[in-house]
């Protein structure tokens, strides 16, 4: 096969692979690049207590039943969150590509009522892991950065299958089969987050808590 045959003469996998590759390019080149100041990141860290944790945070859609979103809180020396092609930002929250430093509950309930609405509710999955799978994990989501848009739970799916017990996720595009993949590990507690729920703060607290 040569470069200069037109494109209806190439073969179907060919030709397929070829659109993939240039998709891959474009939705690069839309990813936006953030480096905060290591005097930024080293003023906002913040250390949460309790046990290494990592909480997979899934953005459902009331009517469709879809997953629209997935980020990953990783707690270990310090508490950050993993937002994979995210919109949430935060002024006093430096971010490193889509690692956010500085998560402190406030910050959290920022990143929770910037998603949890009318149409929205989230999904939270907790578990404790060894201080070396925290560090490994926030070690991974550093190198990731910035993923491109509609690649959050692909990303998050890449980044948790590296991780010592958790070898046997499945890798997928789409939030709601994470979801559902995660909370097959032993050990996960999950917590559902709905705006109109009585005790919607109190639960968005919680969540947060140390385990």
């Amino acid at each position: 096969m040569h470069l200069n045959m037109p494109l209806r003469a190439w073969p179907r996998p060919a030709l397929a692979a070829l659109l993939l590759g240039l998709c891959a390019l474009v939705l690069s080149a839309c990813a936006e690049q953030r480096w905060a100041s290591e005097a930024e990141v080293q003023a906002a860290r913040y250390s949460h207590g309790g046990a290494p944790e990592l909480t997979l945070v899934t953005i459902m859609h009331y009517d469709s039943g879809r997953g629209d979103h997935t980020a990953l809180f990783i707690n270990g020396t310090e508490r950050v969150i993993f937002d994979p092609a995210g919109s949430w930002t935060l002024d006093t929250i430096p971010e490193r590509n889509d690692v956010h430093f500085g998560m402190t509950p406030a910050a959290g309930a920022s990143f929770y009522a910037s998603h949890v609405r009318d149409t929205h509710y989230a999904v939270v999955q907790r578990v404790v892991v060894s201080p070396e799978v925290a560090a490994r994990a926030m070690a991974l989501a550093l190198q990731i950065g910035p993923v491109p848009p509609a690649r959050c739970a692909s990303a998050t799916s890449a980044l948790l299958r590296q991780l010592p017990g958790f070898e046997g996720l499945g890798s997928t595009f789409f939030p709601q089969v994470l979801m559902r993949d995660f909370a097959t590990l032993p050990g996960v507690i999950t917590h559902e987050l709905h705006q109109d729920a009585p005790d919607y703060q109190a639960k968005m607290l919680a969540v947060q808590r140390p385990l």
